[in-house]
């Protein structure tokens, strides 16, 4: 099967989030069966590859204004949707608009995976509607692929008659492999931005942490990028914070794991998330996390397996890391009972869940004059124990009259035909880009 998969978030750019990691192992292990090329937006230095299987294309400018980059993507996908043939079209929703109006651009089955539904909350961010183009393009698809039952309840309260299908992130076995470690330090992992991942609240509770700790603080390591960074540097001057925090740039792999388990905490400060892949991860790697109750994290982590504080009351954060710190030993059972909690988030089973997905959305269509398979190419998993996952019942609700034409996903989104010269258009990405015939 020809998988068209709108991938949004490039796992190579620098900064990337939990969605791109996502999109990286599912695409790679169903590689083996499937035909697939991921579109993602440009970056200062993207070009068109081929990894593990997988063709990955970059389209729209390559600036290093990030925001400009994803509104080109957007304004691009109508194009690239023609251009590429496929049997079923992926579509990752993103900031700043959730929807890229996919469904517009194809007469083949079209699956939204969703793990970013915040275009409200950009609105806010940078004063501009963003919000009405999500509720416009959201009654188009009515098959969805959520990754929290919290993010599912919110697309079945908007799109009641929707396929919507649970299915989470997972969490590498390299994680459950490193050996737990005395600690040394606090740890904040994720994109350096204020917003979403509170920055500003890290470095807030941290000051107040250190007034009661004083010369027993150990200190902060702050790994990875964003746009932020500079921001985030001046707070911490600013709160005299320059002797405790440690900027390391980012870290992945058993890198990542072995800073992970020698930590008094993992420290998890956002203001929202539709999953919190980082959440996962600590538990896997078995350093207790202390994060705010936002979302769905209480049902991520499950009972008793982090510490959840009252958002946004960074008086009480700071009291959880003091606690945390002082009684360091007292805290051996968190993290073995995090780190079982985590064994549920395998990715082999999860990419097993999106291919029964994907098959099921083929057959759904096969009424409709779409593609029909003609034998199954993975057998249908088990259930998982112990979770909630589910599925409802597709329903005949059409799109609705309010969506826009394709030739408007958005009145802030450049003009498909003027990119610029950095928005090569992905039928020539360059000797970088082998076709199918060259893959692993």
């Amino acid at each position: 099967m020809r998988i068209l998969h709108l991938a949004y978030e490039d796992p190579a750019q620098p900064g990337s989030g939990g969605g791109s990691i996502r999109t990286r192992e599912i695409n790679r292990r169903l590689a083996e069966r499937h035909e697939i090329t991921a579109i993602v937006s440009g970056y200062p230095g993207a070009r068109a590859r081929s990894e593990d299987g997988v063709r990955w294309v970059p389209i729209g400018l390559r600036s290093a204004n990030i925001f400009l980059n994803r509104l080109s993507y957007f304004a691009l996908l109508g194009r690239a949707i023609r251009r590429h043939p496929h049997d079923l079209l992926v579509e990752d929703f993103g900031a700043p608009f959730s929807a890229g109006f996919a469904p517009l651009f194809t007469s083949k089955p079209v699956v939204a995976s969703v793990q970013w539904l915040f275009a409200r909350e950009k609105s806010a961010e940078y004063h501009l509607p963003f919000h009405w183009v999500e509720q416009a393009g959201l009654p188009l698809y009515d098959d969805f692929i959520a990754v929290s039952d919290w993010l599912a309840a919110t697309l079945r309260a908007r799109r009641p008659r929707a396929t919507v299908t649970v299915i989470p992130n997972g969490v590498d076995d390299v994680a459950f492999g490193v050996d737990p470690a005395p600690p040394r330090h606090l740890l904040f992992v994720g994109r350096l931005e204020i917003e979403q991942k509170g920055g500003d609240l890290l470095l807030d509770s941290v000051a107040q942490a250190r007034a009661l700790l004083g010369a027993s603080t150990p200190p902060l390591i702050i790994a990875g990028t964003g746009p932020d960074r500079e921001a985030m540097e001046r707070q911490v001057r600013r709160l005299g914070l320059d002797d405790v925090v440690q900027f390391h740039g980012h870290v992945e792999g058993v890198d990542k794991y072995r800073l992970m388990a020698s930590a008094y905490a993992v420290l998890m400060p956002s203001r929202w998330e539709s999953f919190g892949l980082v959440a996962v991860e600590s538990m896997a790697a078995g350093a207790p996390l202390i994060a705010f109750d936002v979302g769905p994290l209480r049902d991520v982590v499950g009972p008793n397996n982090a510490r959840l504080v009252p958002p946004f009351d960074t008086a009480r954060y700071a009291r959880e890391i003091v606690a945390t710190v002082r009684d360091a030993d007292a805290l051996g059972a968190l993290r073995r009972s995090g780190r079982e909690w985590a064994r549920r988030y395998n990715w082999d089973h999860l990419a097993a869940q999106q291919e029964d997905h994907y098959l099921a959305s083929v057959a759904r269509a096969a009424p409709r004059g779409r593609l029909t398979p003609t034998r199954p190419v993975f057998p249908p998993s088990a259930p998982n124990p112990g979770t909630s996952w589910s599925a409802e019942a597709p329903g005949p609700e059409a799109p609705g009259p309010e969506a826009p034409g394709p030739e408007a996903p958005g009145p802030e989104a450049p003009g498909p035909e003027a990119p610029g010269p950095e928005a090569p258009g992905p039928e020539a990405p360059g000797p970088e880009a082998p076709g199918p015939e060259a893959r692993r």
